[in-house]
């Protein structure tokens, strides 16, 4: 199957990830392969690509993407969560320039059985790795109303997720939901008319139950804390976000490791010991520009942020 991907912010990626013509590169969410391509690109026959992703569709999509560059790639189906226990099992103990880019990728929201999108009717199952767990229909059905409110507010940040809550458990009582379109209709059927002006009235509630199923900003977390110590000195670490709870993260974390002293400001002396990590290089994140916008209108909410290793 070809996937033709196209890598949000794909030049200035390259210009702050890129450091050096034969280091060894890690893309932590291949995807299609879209960064990737780029990264071996810019590298000398001698520069290295590790493509790790937890949909083992995309890994599969990343290899035949990336096939004519045989050697200089190895793919691993895992979760970036665990980037420092799947780099010791391959023998890989540092990194020139670590990438990340977060959410979930156009193929997923374009493949109707995925249950990504309320664009498409499909099962509603959400998991980016389908040979794991089970799909988000099965906890849709089980929540009462208060749990699925705190999920649609706390990682949708949505106004209306009480409503939208109750209202789904109150369809559920009919009939089961199992699909995509069940789901969209019932959220269109909860909130007021013109509430929602520039998106659709399910985005929200579906990103946040996309973003419960696959833990992803747990994941996230645990990510950003491996992924400093495996950078060599110098080397970049380059993190696209599309919402505001991963940005926050991000930026968050970039900021206690340029910190590094946690001393309360009344100490005298140091007494804590940290020293900075992290050099932020972005203080402001980069964000797509209007021709990009206009060709791919997906990436309009993308934000970069970039950090150097100390």
């Amino acid at each position: 199957m070809k996937l033709r991907h196209v890598p949000v912010m794909a030049q200035e990626v390259m210009d702050y990830l890129v450091t050096g013509t034969e280091g060894v590169y890690l893309d932590c969410t291949i995807g299609g392969g879209g960064h990737a391509k780029k990264i071996l690109e810019a590298t000398s026959p001698h520069g290295r690509l590790v493509g790790i992703d937890v949909d083992p569709q995309a890994i599969e999509l990343a290899r035949e993407n990336l096939s004519s560059y045989k050697d200089r790639v190895l793919l691993i189906h895992g979760n970036f969560a665990d980037l420092d226990q799947i780099l010791s099992q391959h023998g890989i103990s540092e990194i020139d320039g670590i990438l990340a880019d977060l959410g979930a990728s156009s193929f997923q929201f374009d493949t109707p059985d995925r249950g990504f999108s309320f664009r498409y009717c499909g099962p509603l199952d959400m998991r980016m790795d389908k040979t794991s767990g089970h799909p988000v229909l099965e906890d849709l059905n089980r929540m009462d109303a208060s749990e699925l409110a705190d999920i649609i507010r706390g990682f949708g940040e949505e106004r209306w997720a009480k409503r939208i809550a109750e209202r789904i458990v109150e369809a559920r009582r009919r009939s089961p939901i199992k699909t995509t379109t069940q789901l969209a209709d019932i959220i269109n059927n909860s909130v007021p008319r013109g509430a929602f002006r520039n998106i659709n009235p399910a985005t929200r509630t579906f990103q946040a139950l996309r973003i419960y199923k696959n833990r992803e900003l747990e994941n996230l977390k645990r990510g950003l804390e491996q992924a400093v110590p495996l950078l060599r000195t110098s080397g970049r670490l380059c993190i696209i976000s599309f919402h505001s709870l991963e940005d926050r993260i991000v930026k968050r974390t970039f900021r206690e490791l340029e910190r590094g002293c946690i001393c309360p400001p009344s100490a005298p002396i140091c007494v804590c010991g940290r020293k900075p990590t992290l050099k932020i290089l972005t203080k402001r994140p980069v964000t797509p520009q209007g021709e990009e916008i206009r060709a791919n209108p997906r990436c309009r909410s993308a934000k970069l942020r970039v950090a150097a290793k100390l």
